[in-house]
């Protein structure tokens, strides 16, 4: 049972599990980020767009049951909301980036000093002097 325990603990101690805990947290914060701007910000701007249309009201009466399908359509929209937004801030960072990187790319190279070989003929040839 110990072998277990300590293959647990070298497991939870990895980087990339702590780096998944943390992209996992952020992840959910980011989500709240972003269902505010869908449903507060993009959501009625779509909705005065399409004449106010609401469809999670949209269902249909089966005998005792009921059929809402509006509210499948209406995830369906927010979802394709998200994935846009999402989408676009990616896109953005990716930009940044790329950016970065071929800024990175373009520094020009510091010229290479002389050689080991180089310094020492440059000792042997002092030592001929002397």
């Amino acid at each position: 049972m110990s072998k277990f325990v300590k293959e647990f603990k070298e497991f939870i101690a990895k980087g990339n599990v702590m780096d998944m805990a943390v992209g996992v947290i952020i992840g959910g914060a980011f989500g709240a980020i972003v269902s505010s701007l869908v449903d507060n910000i993009l959501g009625p701007i779509i909705g005065m767009i399409l004449g106010g249309v609401d469809f999670s009201g949209l269902s249909v009466k089966l005998g005792e049951a009921t059929l809402q399908y509006g509210a499948f359509i209406q995830a369906i929209i927010d979802f394709l909301i998200v994935a846009l937004v999402i989408f676009c801030i990616v896109k953005a960072v990716n930009k940044v980036k790329d950016a970065a990187i071929k800024k990175e790319e373009e520094k020009p190279e510091e010229p290479a000093g002389p050689t080991t070989e180089e310094l020492l003929g440059d000792i042997l040839a002092e030592l001929k002097k002397k």
